[in-house]
């Protein structure tokens, strides 16, 4: 069989592999060969390869793992966006709105909005993402939005039990997202999640949702504690879920639990600051030992962005994250959230043997991206070895 090509890049001025006990690694360079990583080290002792890319002197780390989207939807909810500027309170019951466009849109729409998002997305350094279900509410158009779902994004998530739909008896719909729906989404998807919060789903309602996805053999992530103290993240230690994803309002016994637990605490600084609830407390999380992770929750109704670089800033800068701590969190804490980071199929960190998932910002450092907020500092990106941007200026970056 003809070998892969290889390509060395080279004129890394600071390398951040996010391995285990890995410092940043200074004046480094990388070999990629058949979508994998097959060499790391020094640039001076870098090996000969069939292409050598430069650099310049710009810093390289790990494309992000976005392990909380809503990509798949149709619609706009800029009147409700600018109603919470004004003072108006952030309800879950916007995604109503979100539900009754999206049924009304084909799937040839669905398809096109997500891929824009997702492009958008990789274009800033995503190179794995997740989407969710959840803007159908209904069997057929949950398994539409699960297909569509499938082909944009990495992983998929069944969220029919969202919210339930107007019309329909509570019951009656639980029975749907638990049976039926349940067993037509299954086939393509890899999690189930429930939104536990009031106006939404209790304990027990979620419990039953997602008992019944790992009956189907789907894994285990929820929505808690965003609006105010739901029981969500109990609930999620205790089912030993992925993940629980926001954790805004904790109590003491809260932080004891995730840190006693597998579980990762999924924060979402940008739908915070869009609905103006409280920051999670990340630096109480970490120092209790508990693993956190960072993501966009990009959706219409309450964090329209797909910048996980919008995110670290905020991580640092609001929430009392250090860079390695913010960064670890956008890259090898989204794959723990995934369930992925560890195995042949591990993402979030740059390792021999390991996906060539990678990022090159235009700066020599990676604490740039707090230090420069809202700068679009990514450069070149590439996805399974296959580079996607040809970055913005060829020259090296001045000393």
């Amino acid at each position: 069989m003809t070998p892969e090509p290889t390509e060395l890049i080279t004129g890394i001025r600071e390398l951040s592999t996010q391995t285990d006990g890995a410092p940043r690694l200074a004046d480094a360079a990388l070999v990629v060969e058949g979508g994998r990583i097959a060499w790391i080290g020094a640039a001076s002792a870098a090996p000969a390869a069939d292409v050598r890319t430069d650099v310049g002197g710009r810093a390289a780390l790990p494309g992000w793992v976005d392990s909380h989207t809503h990509l798949v939807f149709a619609g706009d909810r800029t009147a409700e966006f600018e109603a919470r500027m004004g003072g108006q309170p952030y309800a879950a019951i916007g995604i109503l709105t979100t539900v009754s466009a999206t049924r009304a849109a084909t799937e040839r729409q669905l398809v096109a909005a997500a891929t824009r998002l997702r492009r958008e997305a990789e274009a800033q350094g995503t190179t794995f993402l997740e989407s969710k279900t959840g803007y159908g509410l209904d069997l057929a158009s949950e398994v539409r939005l699960a297909q569509v779902a499938a082909s944009v994004a990495d992983i998929v998530t069944f969220l029919g039990a969202h919210t339930v739909p107007p019309g329909v008896d509570r019951r009656d719909y639980l029975d749907l997202v638990t049976g039926p729906m349940l067993a037509a989404v299954a086939p393509h998807a890899q999690f189930i999640d429930a939104f536990c919060e009031v106006g939404a789903f209790d304990v027990e309602e979620s419990r039953e949702v997602l008992e019944a996805g790992r009956a189907a053999g789907l894994g285990l992530r929820l929505h808690g504690n965003q609006l105010g103290f739901s029981g969500g993240v109990r609930l999620a230690v205790e089912l030993s879920a992925a993940s629980v994803d926001h954790c805004n309002h904790l109590e003491p016994g809260d932080l004891d639990a995730l840190a006693s637990s597998a579980t990762v605490a999924t924060l979402l600084p940008a739908c915070d600051l869009s609905t103006r609830q409280p920051f999670p407390p990340a630096r109480r999380l970490l120092d209790a030992g508990a693993s956190i992770a960072l993501a966009t929750n990009c959706n219409p109704g309450s964090s329209f962005t797909t910048s996980m670089a919008f995110c670290v800033a905020t991580a640092v800068l609001q929430m009392g994250l250090t860079i390695e701590e913010a960064v670890w969190a956008a890259t090898r804490g989204g794959a723990r959230a995934l369930g992925l980071d560890t195995g042949t199929d591990a993402v979030g960190a740059l390792r021999v043997g390991g996906r060539a998932d990678l990022q090159v910002l235009d700066a020599p450092s990676v604490a740039h991206l707090a230090y420069r907020p809202g700068v679009p500092l990514t450069w070149a990106v590439w996805r399974q070895g296959v580079r996607s941007g040809a970055g913005r200026s060829p020259a090296p970056l001045s000393p």
